[in-house]
Parts: structure tokens; C-alpha cells; sequence
């Protein structure tokens, strides 16, 4: 697997995407920049990028995903891993359904994914060391570098979906009292049933992650 480090990106998601879409990349590929000026978040927002973050794409063979791992399920799958490792190094980040890092609550980062014919491309930014205005920051000080190398190692062991899905679904009473959009609607987690696919069930009605 490549890394490719950049100082400056508009997107390492766009960048990589276009790459996979162009064919001009060898996969396995990861992309880091050390600043980003047209970010992504969830739904196509925005994500204000600060110098000195955390901002990473990654893209493979979806031939390479556990054989348990439902394809909506995969922004949680690769955010909980990422989440393990930094509860490894001491910090008490969770993910709120379905790919959002939090501390507490405030919202330190998140990860989106795209899929592209048989290739996959997740993208995460983190607040390591700064966030904008409402935003929160790692409660840990950690090196970027050296934080990419943990979470690639911890990839390399190919944790089954049913393991992460069993940790993910313990720890989803968090999600109570937040809420997420749907279809630009504001819907409230505090009765959402989460379901082994990775969507969730709110009075009846299932919901994807779409993001």
C-alpha cells in the first residue's frame, strides 16, 4: 500500500476519487494532505479544514472488505476501527451514528465513502490539534504520521463486521438525545433501533446510511 503526502489539497477525496475514475492510480492508494481548502462532510456540506488536522483518502478493491460487511455499513465499519485505535492511545472518542467522531458532544471530525464501479474510497478529516467555531478537538495529542500508521495496521487485521458490529451496537445509547438528517429533516436517534445492516429503524421506518 502507497502513501502519497501532499501540502495542500483542495480535497483528498476529490483528488483521489478523480484518480480512481481516471484510472491514473495503483491501488491499494492513500492520500494525506497537510491542509485542505474545499474540504467534504457529510451530505456534500462543507468541512472547514484547519492546518495541522488530520486529512486522509484511501482507496482499494472492494473485493477486499470483510466477506461479512454489508456495503452500508462501511463508513461505520472503517470510523469504529479508526475509533478503536485512538481509545488505544487513551482517548474517549465515539462515533455517532453513522460516521460522525465525537468527544463528548462535540463534534471532532467524520468520514464519508463512495463507491466507484468495484473500488472503494473512504476519506476522513479529524480535529487533531484545532476545529472551527462549535467544533471540538481530540482530547489526546497525537502525531498525525504516526496515527495513520496505527489505523493501517490495525486495517491490515481485517476485524469481521460482526465483531465491530457488536461493539458499535453497545455503544449506541450515545446517539440518544442527537440527530441526523434525512431528506433535509431533522429526525431524533432518541428511539432509533440500530439494524445489523448499518441502517437504523425509527418507528417502522428504515433508514440507510447514505453517506
Amino acid at each position: 500500500m502507497k502513501i502519497i503526502k501532499y501540502k495542500e489539497l483542495e480535497s483528498t477525496h476529490k483528488y483521489l476519487i478523480q484518480s480512481v475514475k481516471n484510472g491514473d492510480c495503483t491501488l491499494p492508494l492513500a492520500i494525506v494532505s497537510d491542509n485542505q481548502n474545499g474540504g467534504i462532510g457529510s451530505r456534500g456540506d462543507s468541512w472547514e479544514s484547519l492546518e495541522g488536522n488530520l486529512f486522509l483518502s484511501y482507496a482499494f478493491k472492494i473485493e477486499e472488505l470483510p466477506k461479512d460487511l454489508p456495503l452500508g455499513a462501511v463508513s461505520i465499519y472503517f470510523s469504529y476501527i479508526l475509533k478503536m485505535v485512538l481509545e488505544e492511545l487513551g482517548s474517549k472518542v465515539w462515533v455517532k451514528w453513522p460516521n460522525d467522531f465525537y468527544i463528548e458532544r462535540k463534534k471532532i471530525g467524520g468520514m464519508i465513502t463512495h463507491i466507484h464501479k468495484n473500488i472503494v474510497v473512504w476519506s476522513v478529516g479529524l480535529n487533531l490539534h484545532s476545529s472551527p467555531l462549535d467544533f471540538g478537538v481530540l482530547d489526546i495529542n497525537v502525531d498525525r504520521d504516526e496515527l495513520i500508521e496505527k489505523f493501517f495496521k490495525k486495517l491490515e487485521i481485517k476485524i469481521l463486521w460482526k465483531q465491530i458490529f457488536s461493539k458499535f451496537s453497545v455503544e449506541f445509547h450515545s446517539n440518544r438525545g442527537f440527530t441526523f438528517n434525512s431528506n433535509g429533516v431533522r429526525k431524533s436517534l432518541s428511539d432509533a433501533k440500530l439494524l445489523y445492516d448499518g441502517s437504523i429503524s425509527i418507528n417502522g421506518e428504515k433508514v440507510y446510511n447514505l453517506r
